[in-house]
């Protein structure tokens, strides 16, 4: 049976102050200031960012293909650093759909009609996330989705649920709230606010979008066929379709992009074609490759 889109803990005090204090911040400003800093090569700059970030985070340098921190050539290096080969297996069986990346579920479910929940009492639409794109409005009507948010901690690159064929590219200007779990439950509609990529594929269960939504420091997504879509400041608030890319052929786990810092994905699918796993609720932690739907055969 559909499972439909669970719902989370109410906005506290602090969600409200956190989100209250994001609406004053120059965020734009910041974020061009850490897209320098992380790019720096300086080695002073470098390894100071490590260290605080380290002392911040407990990351696993034991899967990364070159374990020591201090070799990164710039902090985005290290922060956007690759896995080890095979310490992620990819569920290659035809009957699963895999995360696309290491995250927490922020949620999951079916669409009612058009409306896609954030957090208890927040929804958003599919009009604002995919800014007006009518055909693409029609395919995931009453379709399935999952958020998924990456914490600085995580694996910060991006990968195919299932392998398909580039069709559309669309990068949207827009906000860079924060995504955390916080920030949703307090800010309306922050995804379908917040600058995104919005990436779709033909593949044999349907049409899927893989969308990319960049927050608070994330100055950039770079993607494998379209190459950095965002670098800041944009000036043109209209989406923009990217042509570059398209046609592009990608199997099940290949690599899609990076966020240059941490960020959120939301995956849609067209109606009937997955059921999500029923181990995925909010708050369930997931790593690239394992399993979180079977298709509809």
């Amino acid at each position: 049976p559909a499972r439909l889109m669970t719902e989370v803990p109410a906005v506290s005090t602090g969600d409200r102050l956190f989100a209250a204090l994001q609406y004053v911040l120059p965020k734009h400003l910041m974020s061009r200031a850490i897209y320098a800093i992380t790019r720096s090569r300086s080695t002073f700059v470098k390894n100071t960012f490590l260290r605080i970030f380290l002392n911040l985070f407990d990351i696993n340098m034991a899967e990364a293909a070159q374990p020591d921190p201090f070799a990164y050539r710039t902090f985005n290096d290290f922060f956007t650093r690759a896995l080890k080969p095979g310490a992620r297996p990819i569920a290659i069986e035809q009957e699963f759909i895999v995360s696309p990346v290491d995250g927490t579920v922020s949620q999951v479910g079916e669409l009612l009609n058009e409306s896609i929940l954030q957090a208890k009492g927040q929804h958003y639409t599919l009009q604002e996330l995919l800014a007006g794109d009518e055909e693409s409005i029609t395919t995931y009507r009453n379709g399935s989705f999952a958020c998924i948010y990456l914490a600085p901690y995580n694996y910060h690159r991006i990968h195919m649920p299932y392998a398909g064929q580039a069709v559309k590219n669309i990068y949207v200007p827009g906000e860079l709230f924060s995504v955390n779990a916080s920030t949703a439950r307090a800010v309306p509609r922050v995804f379908a606010r917040n600058e995104r990529l919005i990436c779709e594929f033909t593949t044999p269960v349907g049409r899927v979008a893989v969308i990319l939504v960049g927050a608070l420091h994330v100055g950039s997504i770079e993607t494998v066929h379209c190459g950095e879509v965002n670098p800041p400041p944009r000036r043109n608030k209209r989406p923009e379709i990217i042509s570059k890319g398209v046609g592009r052929e990608f199997d099940k786990g290949e690599e899609l992009g990076r966020f240059n810092m941490g960020s959120t994905v939301v995956l849609l699918f067209e109606r009937g074609r997955i059921h999500w796993d029923s181990s995925l609720h909010p708050n369930t932690t997931v790593q690239l490759g394992r399993p979180i739907a079977r298709v509809v055969q």
